[in-house]
């Protein structure tokens, strides 16, 4: 059931490497090509159903999230590696089949064992780890779907993932994202985590705290599993409108139901307007993007280190976001008016409440290359190579002060943030944002 990487797929990976080696140096090409064949050989589970069952790490459990963001640098090369596509779409099938099993959750489980991060929690799904509800669960194995299949480029592949399971999963998840947008009189979720710990648990007997209606979509948790403060994270509502635009896409173009392109379009402008009109802020005389708020008046102005966050917009949310607001939010988010932007002797960087004070995220650092200019993008590489501890692996956090000090020895997800930064300095942005960018061109013409 371990995924074998068959040599047509190590090769490819290995020729990445070694460009890496050539241009970056010897160790960033050494991690790299750790990193790129780990996560294949030690996180990937091959059920023999077709499908792929990623775990996050030290977790064993499979993370929409997690799966999809691990899976980044491998898209680089679906169009020249027919095993590698036929990999990913794997890892979509099982994702989708997880969305409609229950849209809810945001991790699950190989098998029906039964296994849970909390014996304790309402849910009792024997195939779901945890239920916390985030918006970006369902919104990143759409994402990938779409860029696997724009990407690709063959009418098999497209066969073998567009099925019925995959419609009626994006149906799901547009339906489901409007059902939450009025969330205090439609929804029937609740989750309730009792162990004295604020972030583990909703308010209000597992509702959440109060929201408004805004024309958003209400998110339980954010990309870090903690509580939302306020229901409508920002960079998720982005997010999923650019979800949406992909789900428009695959309707029309691939499956053929315009009923369900319309009924994305008109969720995305909605989710637009509701950020346009609820989710910006005036901030040291320039508009900038809050991180939560909740349409009663209640605004957050942070950053966290996961994705999606506002620092990843440019990435997360290529098509949708507004550069200009983006712009001003990365000034911010970098920077001591982002309560959880930490400096010290070894590092200054983003953090996050999911992890202690002082501990910076190689996540956020790679996230912040990506994003930026070369010359700094260079900068952090060299950072992350000499802050893993000499363990040669990315970790969850480090402290500012000490990389000694770290959270989670294997972090999978962090080692594809690193890979996928090498390879944006040695062959450019990844190639899905030209396309997504395009398609968004298209729409509006």
């Amino acid at each position: 059931m371990t995924f074998t990487v068959e040599p047509p797929i190590s090769a490819v990976l290995t020729a990445a490497a070694q460009r890496v080696r050539e241009q970056l140096g010897d160790r960033a090409g050494l991690l790299v090509e750790q990193a790129l064949l780990r996560t294949l050989t030690d996180t990937i589970t091959a059920p023999g159903d077709g499908t792929a069952f990623v775990i996050t790490g030290d977790i064993p459990a499979m993370w929409l999230r997690d799966s999809t963001t691990q899976m980044l640098p491998y898209l680089r090369f679906v169009g020249e590696s027919p095993e590698l596509a036929e990999l990913l779409a794997a890892v979509v099938r099982r994702q989708l089949r997880c969305i409609l099993h229950d849209p809810y959750a945001n991790s699950f489980n190989l098998t029906g064992n039964g296994a849970h991060h909390d014996d304790r929690d309402l849910c009792e799904d024997p195939h779901v780890w945890e239920q916390k509800y985030e918006v970006d669960s369902l919104a990143y194995p759409v994402i990938l779907t779409h860029r696997l299949l724009r990407l690709a480029g063959s009418e098999e592949l497209r066969r073998g993932v567009l099925d019925d399971t995959a419609h009626r999963a994006l149906r799901t998840v547009v339906d489901h994202w409007r059902l939450e947008t009025d969330h205090e009189a439609r929804s029937s979720y609740r989750f309730v985590r009792d162990i004295g710990i604020p972030t583990e648990t909703l308010e209000r007997d597992g509702r959440g705290t109060p929201v408004g209606v805004t024309g958003m979509t209400w998110s339980g948790f954010r990309p870090s599993d903690d509580a939302c403060t306020f229901g409508y994270n920002i960079p998720a509502n982005l997010l999923a409108a650019q979800a949406l635009l992909a789900i428009a896409d695959l309707a029309r173009t691939d499956l053929e139901d315009e009923a369900l392109g319309a009924d994305a379009d008109a969720l995305r402008e909605q989710l637009l307007e509701g950020v346009r009109r609820h989710g910006v802020l005036e901030e040291g005389g320039r508009s900038v993007y809050a991180y939560e708020v909740d349409g009663l008046g209640g605004t957050l102005v942070m950053d966290d280190a996961n994705m999606p966050s506002l620092l990843s917009l440019p990435l997360d949310a290529a098509s949708v976001h507004d550069p200009a607001i983006t712009a001003a939010t990365r000034d911010l988010v970098l920077s001591e008016r982002n309560p959880f932007y930490f400096s010290g002797s070894v590092a200054s960087g983003v953090g996050s409440p999911h992890t202690l004070p002082e501990h910076v995220w190689p996540i956020a650092f790679a996230v912040e290359g990506l994003t930026g200019t070369r010359e700094r993008a260079l900068e952090i590489l060299d950072l992350l190579l000499r802050t893993d501890a000499g363990t040669d692996r990315m970790h969850e956090s480090f402290h500012v002060d000490d990389p000694t000090s770290f959270s989670r020895p294997w972090f999978s997800w962090a080692d594809s943030m690193l890979c996928e930064l090498a390879l944006h300095l040695v062959d450019g942005p990844h190639p899905a944002l030209a396309a997504e960018r395009a398609l968004s061109e298209a729409r509006t013409a």
